[in-house]
């Protein structure tokens, strides 16, 4: 296991690399200029904050520094956000982004699992239905469209719940719910399929001969098993949680990490995009890496490819 995970962190860093190189060089041959926006600045001006920034280095030497400067976890100073520094709003407005892909995870999985449960116990019947329709219509309604409906129907005409801002777990609800409906319906296909192929395997048949109730049969035998699917999505899920959050957050007027990262892109704000896909990558693969951990853990026959045996 020590050398599986040593191994994987090797790879972790060459990913890292790979991508802080693309995104500095996406971001140097984009056309126009972060300053391109401010007019009335006059050319003395825009040079000066040129040389302040390393803007006017050759690119060998703003690329040297950039790597520099990554690998101290130093993202450098935003262009567009005078005075306050990418570290400082990353370390300010991710908790609110953490807390909103949790709460989205706990209900994606949460419900995912229990629909795809009932739907696979009773199969071909009216929950089973149920189950697949509002998964199918999960997977196919896009999280910035239940955005929107969560707040028309919900917030609007029913009064329920708030539709915009960030003041306590209240004000969650609705991005988290418009977040976590699409991944829900994929955990919900994953475990009916998965639970229906174990309700048919020998020590199944086995539990229910020796008159096992169902649910007992479940919870003791056939979660476990049927889980394996839906813990190998857990990787890509927090990647979708992530991402997904970007809109939804500009949706709901969340002051999260995504405010800032769609922000800087449109004022090409190179230290904040950089900075902020960087950092998210670090968590993606570190996500990943926990995610396949996790797997082995779960089912003990799996041998993780480079652990020690």
């Amino acid at each position: 296991m020590v050398k599986y995970i040593l191994k994987r962190l090797g790879y972790i860093l060459i990913a890292l690399f790979v991508i802080v190189t693309v995104t500095f060089f996406l971001m140097r041959i984009a056309p126009g200029s972060p300053f391109a926006s401010e007019k009335s600045v006059p050319p003395e001006i825009q040079q000066a904050l040129n040389e302040e920034y390393g803007l006017d280095n050759p690119w060998y030497v703003q690329y040297k520094d950039y790597l520099i400067s990554t690998a101290k976890f130093d993202f450098g100073e935003s262009m567009k956000y005078k005075g306050r520094s990418t570290n400082d709003m990353i370390s300010e407005s991710f908790p609110i982004s953490l807390t909103l892909g949790i709460e989205a995870m706990i209900l994606a999985v949460g419900l995912g699992v229990l629909i795809g449960v009932v739907s696979a116990l009773y199969h071909n019947k009216f929950p089973d239905y149920l189950g697949t329709t509002f998964a199918v219509l999960g997977i196919s309604v896009p999280s910035f469209i239940l955005a929107g409906l969560l707040q028309y129907f919900v917030g609007l005409k029913m009064q329920l719940l708030p539709i915009s801002g960030w003041n306590g777990f209240v004000y969650s609800i609705l991005p988290a719910l418009a977040i976590a409906i699409t991944h829900m319906g994929f955990i919900a296909k994953l475990t009916r399929s998965s639970m229906l192929e174990q309700n048919h395997s020998e020590y199944v048949k086995m539990a229910r001969a020796k008159g096992i109730g169902k649910w007992t049969t479940v919870f003791k035998h056939t979660l476990r098993n049927a889980l394996l699917p839906v813990v190998t999505y857990l990787g890509p899920l927090a990647a979708g949680v992530i991402t997904g959050s970007f809109i939804v957050e500009q949706i709901f007027a969340i002051p999260g990490l995504g405010k800032y990262f769609v922000t800087s892109i449109t004022n090409r704000d190179y230290t904040v995009i950089m900075g902020t896909t960087v950092f998210y990558s670090i968590i993606l693969l570190f996500a990943v890496l926990l995610v396949d951990i996790l797997y082995g853990l779960i089912d003990p026959r799996i041998k993780l490819k480079g652990a020690k045996k």
